[in-house]
């Protein structure tokens, strides 16, 4: 995969992009952009510099999951960029009365300027864009989390620099985070080892797609994926919907934890990232979290600045 500095590049509105519906749907070139006009957005938001790129613009923001980030940074982002959202609660739309998504995606379509969706389904993601015909962006799905991946992506920029030169060490459950990573790394020359128990690894094309760029190690051995990491990334080992599953979860990854002892096998300034919500004690002790807290909440809040680019981009 040809991999394309992002200092390279300007910052352009519009391009290619009609949807964000999973990471590895976009070019280096596309993602490289986002980052950027993430940063020139980011450092603006800190001199209290807004700019009104989306005014009069409405997102609907439909949730079939719970959410605090996605639906405060998305609000605030359009907010900030002047526009609205308008919040939709899954369960109380005609869609969990079973109207078609086709039927939805052409409704909403009539009214707002673009679609946000946080749920269960990828298919659900894939209809809204099938059938609508505004941007539509995918807010999590059990299948991927790409503006998760964008914000990490972003964070990671600022702490460290030039991603294509890093190293990156993700720990647990090879799930939504994890499949959005593969893609990012892909996309950015970053090299990425998953350290997983066997049985969870990520998703098989996926997981393909980072072994065909050369970016990705999928491996049993924490200590191995570990050494030498530039940035260590975990998320809860059972995620929203497979909650019967937890107490088992937890014997099964009890040897894959984020604690001072494995970091001390990363660099000796490796940074920590976590997606939130974290359970202490699980998949990150308390000790490590707070000692790298400023970078895991760092990270929370450029949910807010690479979303508004992804906005801009897309509605822009």
């Amino acid at each position: 995969m040809h991999i394309i500095p992002i200092t390279k590049y300007s910052i352009i509105f519009g391009g290619h992009m009609k949807h964000l519906l999973k990471l590895s749907d976009l070019t280096a070139q596309e993602l490289a952009e986002i980052l950027v006009l993430a940063e020139k957005l980011k450092k603006e938001a800190k001199q209290g510099i807004f700019h009104p790129y989306l005014k009069g613009k409405t997102l609907a923001m439909i949730f079939s999951k719970a959410s605090t980030r996605t639906r405060i940074s998305f609000e605030v982002g359009m907010y900030q960029l002047g526009g609205s959202g308008l919040f939709i609660n899954g369960c109380d739309s005609q869609m969990e009365r079973g109207e078609p998504i086709c039927d939805t995606a052409r409704v909403l379509s009539r009214f707002v300027n673009g679609i946000m969706i946080r749920t269960y389904k990828q298919s659900d993601v894939e209809g809204l864009a099938k059938f609508g015909t505004v941007p539509v962006i995918n807010g999590l799905t059990d299948y991927c989390h790409p503006c998760q991946v964008v914000a990490d992506l972003l964070t990671i920029k600022e702490y460290k620099g030039d991603l294509s030169s890093l190293k990156m060490c993700y720990i647990g459950d090879g799930n939504n985070v994890a499949n959005s990573l593969i893609a990012g790394a892909a996309l950015t020359g970053m090299q990425l080892t998953v350290a997983c128990p066997e049985g969870y690894e990520p998703d098989e094309k996926m997981v393909e797609l980072g072994k065909q760029s050369g970016t990705l190690t999928v491996t049993e051995d924490i200590e191995a994926a570990i050494s030498g990491a530039d940035a260590v990334y975990t998320d809860v080992w059972a995620s929203m919907g497979m909650e019967k599953e937890a107490e088992e979860r937890k014997k099964v990854f009890k040897s894959y934890q984020v604690n001072e002892k494995v970091m001390g096998l990363a660099q000796k300034d490796a940074m920590v990232l976590h997606c939130l919500p974290a359970h202490r004690g699980e998949e990150i002790t308390a000790e490590t979290l707070e000692k790298h807290s400023d970078e895991i909440f760092t990270q929370a809040e450029n949910r807010l600045h690479a979303q508004k680019a992804i906005m801009v981009k897309l509605m822009g």
